[in-house]
Order: structure tokens, then sequence, then C-alpha cells
């Protein structure tokens, strides 16, 4: 029996994540994608505030989070708008959507 693997397009690059129909993110939430860079606002366990990271993991429902992967190698998950804050890419592409949505 053959196994499809459908985690990739036919081009090779992963296929982005679709919410749920039914999910509802609370306001002010960031919507950040897998690779994406941030820093830390607050101090987190083994992370000083300011420290700059990648996000490894999106996802949630009701509740975006994110795993992220800290320059001084610590991961810490369950993540979101309260200790993170988007960088580079990432925060021009969110400001360029909050600025269509205005």
């Amino acid at each position: 029996m053959a196994v499809s693997d459908n985690s990739s397009s036919s081009s090779g690059a992963p296929q982005g994540w679709k919410p749920h129909a039914l999910a509802k993110p609370h306001a002010n939430q960031i919507d950040l994608s897998m690779g994406d860079t941030v820093r830390s606002i607050v101090e987190l366990n083994g992370v000083p505030s300011g420290s700059d990271g990648k996000v490894i993991l999106a996802n949630g429902f009701n509740w975006l989070r994110y795993r992220v992967r800290f320059s001084n190698g610590v991961e810490v998950g369950d993540l979101d708008q309260r200790s993170i804050e988007p960088t580079g890419k990432a925060a021009k592409r969110l400001a360029k959507i909050a600025k269509r949505a205005n």
C-alpha cells in the first residue's frame, strides 16, 4: 500500500495552515507562521527580555500560540502577543495587513 505525504506541495514548499472555519481568535492576537522572527518582550524561563528567536511551531484554534527557539538555544512553548513581538519581515507583513484593515 502506498502512503501519500501531503505535507508539501508539488513545488516542495510546505503548505500553509488554514484555520478551522469555526475558529474565532481573540482580538489583538498576532498571526505568525513557522520561520517568522520574534523578540521576547518579557523575561521568560531561561530567556531574557529582548532576546531574538524564531517560530518553530504555530498552532491553536481559538488561542493562537507559538513555540519559539531563542538565540541562546532555549525553546519555549505556548507564547502569544503577551510575551513575544514580531520582528523583521514578519513585523512588516503584519503592519501592512493592519494598514489595509484600517
